[in-house]
């Protein structure tokens, strides 16, 4: 590891991070590294939540942003920028946008949340036009680059460019000045690795003992998959219900540094990730949006390794949409085992639906969904059933008994494509 750090001291230098710190200086919060005793008793450890979630536009986002931006050259000032983003790399350029009085053209997928998009009009204001294109982060990538390129503007990326791995790196500055503790355990969340690549360069040099994990959504591995497979890899797709970290491809700087530097990254259940939201929300106070949650996820898996040690928890991206919840909290019951869907194929038997409900189903269930997808007969032929259960296990006795009552079914928890059109 020493030769590798040895080969990055040019690449991402203290001195740069450090620069990047003095541009940042009254533009940006000096988010708080604060313990969470709920989390700390839970695990028998030190948990310590660095709050990018309370950062003027509520994530990171806005250091790496700022600082590529006043780096610019003066012509380039004066000209147009262009980015895209799922929404947290967005709200930060619109309001560097702002503060410098540069003309930006935003470029979001179209089904990125409301809030996200009124935020970044709100940061921006008349500086800033948004463009709604794509259903990726990588579709919009594609069409903001082509734009950008059709009229010769400057654009501005949300990880792959050193300036911005600068800016994002003050995050690990920061976490270091303020603990007055030896830091076992540095968790982090990943999208394309702005945010890893320059908080582990920090760490590697300032207190290379500890061990940097990296955390993605289960449904975006982008650079688990890369580094698993030791080159970068392109997905064909993924899952951008964790919008703020659904990247198709890590960026070419970020995988080299990602690949040398973090210990470890982990994938977390998007149903975990939904878990933990509704906990934190409903025990904390902290309202947080999937991403913000990662590296608090990824602490389950952990538990036996960080007992008894000093754990910080990087926490960013709080721009969540209150529409969004009913969807977090049905992913997160699922994700406990305590909602469960099915086909089932009722016969011509007289009394089946009455069978169903007093001999495969317990007082203590409920039927959420009801619904016969095939609308001219009644009779017979598939029927989408949703169930609620009281205790996770309770599903393997409801499948038991629709088998010995003859009710053929199919299981579609887990198909989460299928059931986003029937939920």
């Amino acid at each position: 590891m020493d030769k590798a750090i040895a080969s990055l001291d040019t690449v991402v230098s203290l001195e740069k991070v450090e620069k990047a710190a003095k541009n940042l200086k009254g533009v940006i919060y000096k988010t708080p590294l604060l313990q969470n005793l709920s989390l700390s008793q839970h695990y028998n450890a030190n948990i310590y939540l660095k709050r990018e979630d309370l950062q003027v536009v509520r994530s990171y986002k806005i250091r790496g942003a700022y600082n590529k931006m006043c780096g610019l050259a003066a012509e380039e000032k004066e000209r147009e920028i262009v980015c895209s983003s799922a929404g947290n790399h967005a709200q930060g350029v619109a309001y560097a946008c702002q503060l410098l009085g540069i003309k930006g053209y935003i470029f979001m997928p179209s089904n990125t949340p409301a809030q996200k998009v009124s935020k970044v009009r709100l940061f921006g204001k008349e500086m800033v036009e948004v463009v709604l294109t794509g259903n990726t982060y990588d579709d919009t990538f594609k069409a903001a680059k082509e734009f950008c390129d059709s009229r010769g503007s400057t654009f501005i990326p949300p990880f792959d460019d050193m300036a911005i791995v600068e800016g994002q790196a003050t995050v690990g500055l920061e976490i270091l000045k303020d603990a007055s503790f030896s830091i076992d355990f540095c968790f982090m969340p990943i999208g394309g690795g702005g945010l890893a690549s320059g908080l582990s360069s920090v760490f590697k040099r300032l207190s290379p003992h500890t061990k940097l994990i990296g955390v993605q959504p289960m449904g975006a591995p982008s650079m688990y998959r890369s580094i698993q497979e030791n080159q970068r890899l392109m997905l064909d797709h993924i899952d951008s219900f964790v919008d703020g970290a659904a990247v198709k491809c890590p960026g070419e700087l970020t995988f080299e540094i990602c690949r040398e530097l973090l210990d470890d990254v982990v994938l977390i259940p998007e149903g975990q990730i939904c878990e933990d939201i509704l906990k934190m929300y409903n025990e904390e106070g902290i309202v947080l949006e999937p991403a913000g949650t990662l590296s608090i996820s990824a602490l389950k898996g952990y538990a036996s390794q960080i007992e008894g040690k000093n754990v910080v928890c990087v926490v960013s991206g709080s721009n969540n949409d209150i529409t969004r919840m009913e969807d977090i909290k049905e992913r997160a019951m699922q994700h406990q085992g305590l909602k469960h869907y099915f086909m089932v194929t009722f016969n011509q038997k007289p009394g089946a639906l009455r069978t169903f409900v007093n001999k495969v189903l317990h007082p203590d269930h409920d039927i959420i969904h009801f619904q016969y997808i095939k609308k001219n007969n009644k009779e017979k032929g598939p029927v989408f059933v949703g169930i609620e259960v009281k205790h996770p296990h309770d599903v393997e006795t409801i499948k038991l008994k629709m088998l010995e009552e003859g009710f053929a079914y199919e299981y579609l928890n887990g198909k989460q494509d299928f059931l986003n059109l029937l939920v």
